[in-house]
């Protein structure tokens, strides 16, 4: 995959940082955090790249991946008991020990960025994917995602094949979603989801991030990624693919 990136460099103190962002927005997908469940939604564009980032971040390791999901289009459903306030996403390896509280400084600082194309190898991320997914079969196992929610942004802090394993997760639920029951007709589908999020002490309900498709509207015009229209029908792309 091809992915269009602005790059930054910005200081502080006697550190240099490099923060990417997507170029464009992903308009129709949001992301809530878990309190304790949290919910990312989003079309078959923004899952497709989502999957791309987090490809782009598994061999990225002194490189912060910041995708703004909080000034995109409100979703219009999902909100309720144990879903937090949108936020936005960053992707860190664990290596790097970027803080959240230092966060906002950072992203204050995100002016005058640069372009930056990439290219992803699909391949070798579902290679190190399976690899993750081996390892975790292992009894001996008990490695869990670090995260962290602050200055409305939720952290993800990993390393390469466990940021591979979640680039194949939205690969996934970028290809299946739209062929979902009921999302011609504008309902979200629950395709899959974060199940080794660190949890907190205390027990009670355990936190996860459940990853949803939804087409946006008008769903009149939806229509399966790669799907051809009949013969004799106008062509156009599908706003709800995008």
């Amino acid at each position: 995959m091809r992915l269009r990136l602005h790059q930054f460099r910005p200081r502080t103190g006697p550190y240099e940082h490099r923060v990417v962002q997507p170029r464009r927005p992903l308009r129709h997908t949001s992301l809530s955090a878990p309190e304790p469940i949290g919910r990312l939604l989003g079309d078959h564009d923004g899952l497709n790249r989502l999957a791309g980032l987090f490809s782009f971040a598994a061999y990225s390791r002194h490189t912060i991946v910041h995708i703004p999901l909080r000034t995109g289009v409100p979703p219009d459903e999902g909100v309720g008991l144990g879903v937090g306030e949108r936020v936005d996403l960053v992707l860190a390896h664990h290596t790097l020990g970027l803080r959240p509280s230092k966060w906002p400084e950072l992203r204050r600082k995100l002016l005058n960025g640069t372009d930056l194309t990439v290219r992803t190898d699909e391949a070798r991320t579902a290679r190190d994917a399976a690899a993750w997914r081996a390892y975790c079969e292992r009894t001996d196992n008990r490695y869990e995602l670090r995260h962290a929610t602050h200055a409305r942004t939720f952290f993800l802090y990993g390393n390469r094949d466990v940021f591979a394993e979640i680039a194949m997760a939205f690969a996934y639920a970028a290809g299946w979603g739209p062929r979902q029951k009921g999302v011609a007709k504008g309902d979200s589908a629950l395709v899959t989801g974060l199940g080794t999020l660190a949890q907190g002490p205390g027990g009670g309900h355990p936190l996860e991030i459940l990853i949803c498709f939804k087409p946006y509207p008008p769903y009149a015009h939806f229509r399966l990624p790669g799907h051809r229209p009949a013969a004799g029908t106008r062509s156009r792309p599908s706003p709800s693919t995008g």
